[in-house]
C-alpha cells in the first residue's frame, strides 16, 4: 500500500502527555524504554520509511510493557501500548501486509472488547479500504455488544464506522437496523438519517443482485476477486495531521520536516 495508504495515526498524541521537555520525565523504565521505542519507530516510518525496522521497534516496546507496572503507571502503560500498535499497524499496511495486522494486535490485545477504541477505528478502516471488511465482522460486533465499551466518548463514532464500513457493504442489513434501534449514542435525527442509509444500500444491494447474481457455493467470490489496491481517504489528511501536531509535543528537541499532503 506504499504511497496510498497515509500516515493514519489516531492515537499516537498520547505519548505527548508522557514526554515533554518542559515538564520533569519520573518514569518507571519499562515507561521510558516503551517511549523511547515510540519515537523510533515514528521516525523509522516518517522519515526514513523503514517499516520493516519499524515494526520491531513497536514489538520491542509492546514487549517492555508486558512486565507488569505499578497500578498508577497502568495509564501510561496503555497510552504507549495504544500508539505503538497504531504505529505498528501502519508499518505493516505500508508493506502490504494487512492480513497480518489482526494477529499482531492480538499479541498484545487478547480479547478484541478490551480493544483501546483508536486501535478498532483504524482497523475498521484499513480493512474498509483493501475491501476487506469481513475480516472486521467478528471483532467489532464484540466491541460493540460490550456493555463497559457503551461508555466510551467515540461509541456513536465507532458504531456508524460498525455500520458503515461492515455491517452495509457485506449486506448485513438486519443487523445494522437492530443496531441503530438499540443505539443510545446516536440522537434521533441520526438514528433516522442510519436509517435512511441502509434502506438505501438495501435498494443498491438487490439491484446489483438482479443484474449480476453470486453463483451458489461461491458468496466469497466477489471479495476474493476485487483489487488490494485501495483509493485514498479524506480521513486520513485528517489524522495525519493530529499526528504531526502531537510528534511536535512529544519530540520538540528533534527537528521535523514538513509533511506533504
Amino acid at each position: 500500500m506504499r504511497n496510498d495508504w497515509s500516515v493514519a495515526f489516531a492515537g499516537v498524541g498520547g505519548a505527548g502527555n508522557l514526554l515533554r521537555s518542559s515538564e520533569p520525565v519520573s518514569l518507571p523504565a519499562a515507561v521510558s524504554e516503551a517511549a523511547s521505542f515510540l519515537e523510533e519507530a515514528a521516525d523509522l516510518l516518517v522519515m526514513h520509511r523503514d517499516f520493516a525496522a519499524a515494526v520491531e521497534r513497536c514489538e520491542k516496546g509492546c514487549r517492555s510493557l508486558m512486565g507488569g507496572l505499578e497500578s498508577d503507571d497502568s495509564n501510561s502503560s496503555e497510552e504507549l501500548k495504544c500508539s505503538l500498535c497504531i504505529v505498528g499497524v501502519q508499518a505493516l499496511a505500508e508493506m502490504n501486509r494487512w492480513r497480518e495486522v489482526l494477529p499482531w494486535i492480538l499479541q498484545y490485545y487478547h480479547d478484541p472488547e478490551h480493544w483501546p477504541p483508536k486501535i478498532l477505528e483504524l482497523c475498521i478502516l484499513l480493512h474498509s479500504k483493501v475491501e476487506e471488511p469481513h475480516v472486521m465482522l467478528e471483532v467489532g460486533s464484540d466491541w460493540i455488544r460490550s456493555p463497559a465499551n457503551q461508555h466510551e466518548p467515540n461509541y456513536g463514532l465507532l458504531v456508524q464506522l460498525h455500520l458503515f464500513h461492515v455491517l452495509l457493504p457485506l449486506g448485513r442489513f438486519a443487523e445494522a437496523e437492530k443496531l441503530v434501534q438499540g443505539c443510545s449514542a446516536l440522537s434521533g435525527d441520526q438514528q433516522l438519517e442510519v436509517h435512511e442509509r441502509i434502506q438505501e444500500k438495501k435498494h443498491q444491494w438487490l439491484q446489483r443482485e438482479e443484474e449480476c447474481p453470486v453463483p451458489e457455493g461461491l458468496p466469497e467470490m466477489a471479495w476474493t476477486q476485487r483489487s488490494a489496491s485501495p483509493t485514498s481517504l479524506p480521513f486520513l489528511y485528517r489524522l495525519l495531521q493530529l499526528f504531526h501536531q502531537a510528534r511536535m509535543a512529544a519530540f520538540p528537541p528533534h527537528p521535523w520536516p514538513p509533511i506533504e499532503d
